[in-house]
């Protein structure tokens, strides 16, 4: 039986997403044991400031530092295309990618009955006030029943305003043989086949 000030360190591991008891009690006897005093302390301050330096950007819902944020208040980047995503780590990959100029609205989730949240529950609002510049609305939701179903929500609050709706494609992975796609992802690539 680990002390108590162990076994709370290894309850709050357990908290964090993908972590059960065996990868919670390794991480927690790693930070003891390999960590020295400077840096078990500076983990901890980055813990804390998270939660003090951290907040929601008010223009598009992005976590971050800055408030706007650092792609909101960017006039390089263009005003008229908004890509609507799920949650901030989604922005954090698409800006990876370099692949994507516009601004983003994040609704801090989708919708999901199951668990009991709806529209109201997700940065839906504040996107009706964003509109009156925008000319695309790029939805980038996972393709999942959750993801599609917001999907359809977005795309029905936006079919009367003459703005174009696009959805990120999905399909076959690049570098990828079909032999090992589902049928699912075939079939999305199918449908979401482009000109060449």
């Amino acid at each position: 039986m680990y002390p108590k000030s162990i076994k709370q360190l290894i309850d709050d591991f357990k908290k964090l997403p993908g972590v059960g008891e065996k990868t919670a009690e390794r991480l927690a006897l790693h930070l003891i044991t390999n960590f020295s005093r400077e840096e078990t302390l500076n983990f901890a301050t980055h813990i804390k400031e998270i939660k003090d330096k951290l907040s929601y950007c008010t223009t598009c819902g992005l976590l971050t530092e800055l408030n706007p944020c650092h792609i909101c208040s960017n006039s390089l980047r263009d005003e008229k295309t908004l890509m609507v995503v799920s949650e901030s780590r989604d922005v954090y990959l698409l800006e990876q990618t370099r692949s994507f100029r516009g601004r983003y609205h994040v609704l801090g989730g989708l919708i999901d009955f199951s668990r009991g949240i709806t529209e109201k529950d997700l940065n839906i609002e504040s996107i009706k006030v964003r509109l009156d510049t925008i000319g695309e609305v790029v939805i980038a939701t996972n393709s999942t029943v959750e993801g599609e179903m917001t999907a359809q929500y977005l795309k029905a609050i936006l079919q009367d305003r003459n703005i174009k709706v696009t959805r990120l494609a999905y399909g076959i992975p690049a570098g990828s043989d079909l032999k090992y796609a589902d049928q699912e992802t075939l079939s999305q690539a199918v449908i979401n086949r482009r000109d060449f």
